[in-house]
């Protein structure tokens, strides 16, 4: 996907913003309709059985004939694919779209002519029943063009994002193997010793955050004031996530161009920010921590940069085991949970080598995935450390 900042008229705003109110229609009228559905009875409606009832609600409803069909429809296909996937155990279950969350539609069947440049910095795109939308061309579209979405984030910011797949970035064919170890303190730790991190907000911007969350647990819902308060709030944390996306696009692109083979831990990332609050029943322990926990998972980007490196380097990137990576010396191989003094400091109790923890880490899993590349080659692979001794699975660093 590339994504581009809209510059929509007021007029063309508004249109925008009707469209995306008859996709979360048609969308939460599906949600509602598969949530009928129990063991015993007839099955929800298919894609096209809700096609046809479609054409019934335009014909009964003029504010929802007076969008596009090919936006309401292709809600509707996309309802299908969630379910689809939800099915294969690859997504969760769809739910219910809120006003101001999510907000967004897809166009498809999208001709070669639909998407223009009229300047250097300027681009048009064709958007039906509202016309042609310009948009800020800050690098090239690509080629094959056949569908886009267009999304409203809570700051009030319009993007389209074109999808279209990208070159791979090509790799420096030396065959050189790099180790990557995610942490909350340093984002990533490469073997070659560099510590990345993720830009977060400055001191004075979160000062401001602080005095912006304070202001709006004080405010009245429904308020003028709360809606203003949460619009500056939805602001600074857009530019926040705008910097960790960034950074994560430049540090992928880096790393794809630097090394042949990439090596990451292949962390279920989604369990490991699950929350501890338990039930009343059973309430959950450590719940402020465990939560600060997940909130420096999620800031330090850790499934976006992975993300980005399988796209940017397809079939270059080995998904290790993180089992014992930070307890195991890369020199002597010993593994033991006190080799680990702090989160930074690693000094092996067997040999003495001593280095920064993440480093050490990220060694390990460079060594591994190379010597998955020397046994695939038919050579001879790395002896497995042998001391194994009864150890906790992983110390998040």
């Amino acid at each position: 996907m590339s994504r581009f900042r809209l510059q929509p008229t007021p007029a063309q705003e508004a249109a925008l913003a009707g469209h995306c109110g008859h996709a979360r229609l048609v969308w939460n009228l599906a949600v509602e309709q598969h949530a009928h559905w129990k063991p015993g009875r007839k099955g929800a409606p298919g894609f096209a059985e809700q096609c046809r009832q479609l054409t019934d609600a335009r014909a009964a409803s003029g504010w929802l004939r007076g969008g596009s069909i090919i936006v309401q429809q292709q809600a509707l296909k996309d309802f299908a694919q969630a379910m689809a996937n939800f099915f294969g155990g690859t997504h969760r279950k769809p739910a219910f779209r809120k006003r101001g969350r999510g907000e967004g539609f897809r166009v498809v069947a999208v001709k070669p002519g639909d998407v223009r440049r009229v300047s250097r910095n300027v681009g048009q795109v064709r958007v039906p029943k509202v016309g042609w939308v310009r948009f800020r061309w800050s690098r090239a579209v690509g080629d094959g063009v056949k569908s886009y979405r267009i999304t409203l984030d809570r700051a009030g910011r319009w993007h389209v994002a074109f999808a279209v797949i990208p070159d791979p970035v090509p790799g420096p064919g030396t065959g050189e193997v790099v180790g990557v170890d995610r942490g909350v303190t340093v984002s990533a730790a490469l073997s070659t010793g560099e510590l990345l991190n993720a830009p977060a907000l400055r001191k004075t911007e979160a000062k401001r955050l602080l005095r912006l969350q304070r202001r709006l647990a004080k405010a009245k819902r429904g308020s003028n004031r709360r809606a203003k308060v949460k619009a500056a709030l939805a602001r600074l944390k857009a530019r926040e996530a705008d910097r960790r996306k960034g950074w994560a696009e430049k540090t992928s692109t880096g790393l794809a161009r630097r090394f042949d083979v990439i090596a990451v831990e292949d962390l279920k990332i989604r369990n490991m920010i699950r929350s501890a609050r338990g039930t009343v029943e059973t309430p959950g322990r450590n719940v402020r921590q465990k939560a600060g926990l997940n909130r420096g998972i999620l800031a330090n980007g850790w499934g976006r940069l992975v993300t980005r490196l399988e796209q940017k380097a397809p079939g270059r990137v080995r998904k290790i085991n993180p089992r014992f990576t930070s307890q195991t010396c890369n020199a002597c191989k010993h593994i033991a949970g006190e080799n680990r003094e702090s989160q930074a400091v690693f000094v092996c109790r067997a040999c003495g080598h001593a280095d920064h923890a993440d480093v050490n880490a990220a060694k390990n899993i460079r060594d591994t995935a190379a010597g998955r590349a020397v046994a695939a080659r038919g050579g001879e692979a790395p002896a497995r450390p042998v001391n194994r001794e009864p150890q906790s699975e992983l110390l998040i660093a």
